[in-house]
């Protein structure tokens, strides 16, 4: 029976970069986790051995940390689009058809101190990193159009209240009690579809203020919404994007159920009035789900 070689790509995976931009004795940071993965006409590397074609995989990794010295680092997203069309523009023979990059960029924040708060001077080179989210962009270019999906991960959230959950399905299985005041904790996982192409003409976003602000209206939703359920809470954090940022096309939400149970304290001759909770952290429910403007088709691809 004979065999066909599929869909395949190569890179360099997770290059560590962190660039410094030294103005004067303020300094700024910008540090990435930047994964290349290229598609073309690689067939007879996989079944000649043939290296004709190959770009080798420390070249694309050389490139990352040559082009954030030559050009910068303004924003994950242009710095994306600027590996992903050098790839597929550059290299010989239109070997390489598409490129994909993708980035996650870890948030370094200034170190307060006496001194900068009070104005007399300021820490501008010392710097603590967040432990929180981190900020992701996965920019594909196919030689005529960019496709751009930023998003964040491991933003954890909570509300105390204003959340309930009950009239669901119940059968032979069914333990679960109804609950009508709980708390609603998630970690979550978003990504949003830009509808930037690069056409001629057409002016890139203002990468940076479009994160903080899509990142705003998500947990602005999510404090603002009396939730029933954890989809209903997905479905206002997606629509209150797309209602705001007319830049943004599609969301995709992936938002774990972060279950806090209340602690059983009768048994110590205690009441527990929603105060004491075990927070568990496996198993978990898994709330997925796509919001996207009417007549658009969804591309972001389910992981």
């Amino acid at each position: 029976m004979a065999h066909v070689l599929g869909q395949n790509q190569y890179g360099k995976a997770e290059n560590r970069i962190v660039r410094v931009q030294r103005d004067g004795t303020r300094h700024s940071i910008k540090d990435l986790n930047v994964s290349v993965a290229l598609q073309g006409e690689f067939a007879d590397v996989h079944l000649t051995g043939s290296n004709a074609n190959c770009l080798p995989t420390d070249t694309t990794k050389n490139t990352v940390f040559a082009f954030a010295k030559q050009y910068g680092i303004e924003s994950a997203e242009a710095f994306g689009i600027l590996l992903a069309r050098h790839f597929v523009s550059a290299t010989e023979r239109g070997v390489v058809h598409s490129a994909r990059i993708r980035i996650e960029e870890y948030a370094w924040n200034r170190i307060e101190t006496p001194a900068s708060s009070s104005g007399t001077g300021e820490a501008g080179h010392s710097f603590v990193r967040d432990g929180g989210e981190v900020r992701t962009t996965e920019v594909v270019f196919d030689g005529e159009r960019v496709q751009v999906i930023s998003g964040l991960q491991d933003l954890v959230v909570m509300n105390t209240t204003d959340s309930e959950f009950w009239g669901f399905i119940k059968d032979g299985y069914t333990t679960l009690r109804e609950a009508y005041d709980r708390i609603l904790a998630t970690q979550v996982t978003a990504r949003w579809r830009y509808s930037y192409s690069g056409a001629d003409g057409q002016d890139q976003p203002d990468w940076d203020r479009s994160y903080r602000q899509v990142r705003r209206h998500l947990l602005e939703a999510f404090a603002e919404t009396y939730s029933y359920s954890l989809q209903q809470t997905l479905h206002a954090m997606g629509t209150r994007v797309l209602d705001n940022r007319a830049e943004v096309d599609e969301v995709r939400l992936e938002l774990p159920n972060k279950h806090h149970f209340l602690v059983d304290l009768a048994p110590f001759g205690l009441t527990n009035d929603n105060e004491v909770y075990y927070a568990a952290d496996r198993m978990y429910g898994l709330i997925e789900g796509t919001v996207h403007r009417d007549g658009v088709t969804p591309a972001i691809p389910v992981r």
